[in-house]
């Protein structure tokens, strides 16, 4: 009796307008591309996507006879060659549209608090280290928090000791306390949780940055003055001709894509990234 094994089909390989996107390619960009928890696969998906957009890109920068003409990024570091072609094409067709100043007017008028000078802060803080790529070492690290968070609970007078007992920030000889701190001075998780807190209150959760998990205290806080429209215009100015070029630049990609014969993967599965501006 013969036993007949079905078989699956071998992939479709993955082209652009004929131009083949190598596996060892997409395997590579993949280790770009987290995996969300329980979607196998998604990396691989993202990184074909991610590399069929980039190729149709390069084809149309080709047909529109664009030299390569890399730029200095940083001292010493310089676009490739694909990379300029990409920027080049894109700045030659994508002209968004001058930032309309009323819009702009009611943008501030709207939520005055969010454009402040920077703010003065006294706080202390308990700090449970844990490193960001680390799961096991955070879990371990927050679960440490929360258990100290239900002591100062019942006892918010021993945050010093507790300070001194459980914290892995050098502060701890201090009581956890860290002076005075201006804007920007924390990273912003850490600042988020200082200007939503009342002075003299203890977090009511750990608070968790890149560094790990925190327990602030608020001693005293001095928010910094509502700036004029005059002196944020430049910064709003800004962030909306940013929003306007990734806007129109995503629908020209969406348009050169909808036009190229791609086979292997759907260009239109998942959201699209987000071509950036070159500062």
């Amino acid at each position: 009796m013969e036993l007949h094994l079905k078989r699956s089909p071998p992939p479709v390989p993955v082209t652009v307008n004929g131009v083949v996107i190598p596996a060892a390619a997409i395997a590579a960009e993949a280790q770009n591309h987290p995996v969300p928890k329980g979607r196998p696969g998604w990396a691989w998906g993202a990184a074909a996507r991610a590399l069929a957009l980039r190729e149709v890109l390069l084809q149309e920068a080709k047909a529109c006879r664009i030299a390569p003409a890399p730029m200095e990024l940083v001292a010493g570091q310089w676009e490739t060659e694909e990379e300029s072609l990409i920027r080049q094409l894109l700045e030659s067709v994508i002209v968004p549209p001058a930032a309309n100043e009323m819009r702009l007017r009611s943008i501030y008028e709207n939520a005055p608090d969010r454009f402040r000078g920077p703010s003065l802060f006294e706080a202390a803080h308990i700090l449970f280290a844990a490193p960001p790529g680390d799961a096991t070492a955070r879990a371990t690290a927050q679960a440490r928090a929360a258990k100290v968070l239900m002591e100062l609970r019942s006892a918010p007078h021993r945050f010093a000791a507790l300070a001194a007992d459980h914290s892995d920030c050098p502060s701890r000889t201090n009581g956890g306390h860290l002076g005075q701190l201006a804007s920007g001075d924390t990273v912003t998780e850490f600042e988020t949780a200082l200007i939503g807190m009342e002075e003299g209150a203890i977090s009511e959760e750990p608070v968790e940055s890149r560094y790990g998990f925190h327990l602030i205290r608020l001693d005293a806080r001095a928010l910094g003055e509502v700036l004029p429209f005059a002196a944020v215009l430049p910064r709003l100015r800004e962030a909306q001709e940013k929003t306007d070029w990734v806007r129109a630049s995503r629908a020209y990609v969406e348009q050169l894509a909808a036009r190229a014969h791609v086979t292997g993967i759907d260009l239109a599965e998942a959201p699209w990234t987000e071509v950036k501006k070159t500062a």
